[in-house]
């Protein structure tokens, strides 16, 4: 079975709490990383889990949502091995697959409508890496990850 992690701001509680019977019906089962409620709180402490639950296999794939995403994506992105793309519409879920092979969206529950929201995941879901020149991009990134890993930080260059 596939596992999808969610991971959430108060912002986003109602469009999570809204994504999990549809992408139960698409197979996945969920593991939600809260947040519980609408109550503020913040993100990181939400999404950053979600986001290990996926570098480490836990989750296949996961979806991340606050009020804008962008603070969502940033803090998913700084887990190893995440690659986190802010969608804003269908065009930008399909390239995340195609082109980023995106492990991991972030949603902006200010920003768009549930209806939206859904579409985004489902297109993001039916696309596929296309690989290529995309790959190599991919790769680059990936060996940056392991470079800084084994340096103890950063690459200054």
């Amino acid at each position: 079975m596939r596992v999808m992690a969610l991971g959430c701001d108060h912002a986003g509680f109602a469009m999570k709490e809204g994504l999990k019977a549809p992408l139960r019906s698409m197979g996945f089962e969920v593991l939600d990383f809260g947040t519980g409620s609408a109550e503020a709180v913040d993100y990181p402490d939400h999404v950053i889990p979600a986001a290990q639950a996926v570098a480490s296999g836990r989750a296949s794939l996961g979806i991340v949502i606050g009020g804008s995403g962008n603070g969502e994506a940033i803090a998913a992105n700084k887990v190893r091995g995440i690659r986190c793309a802010l969608c804003w519409n269908l065009e930008s879920a399909r390239l995340a697959r195609e082109h980023n092979d995106a492990n991991l969206i972030s949603l902006g529950a200010r920003m768009l409508s549930f209806e939206e929201g859904l579409g985004i995941v489902k297109t993001w879901l039916e696309a596929s890496f296309q690989g290529g020149r995309h790959g190599r991009r991919i790769k680059k990134i990936s060996d940056y990850e392991s470079r800084t890993r084994k340096e103890g930080g950063d690459d200054d260059a």
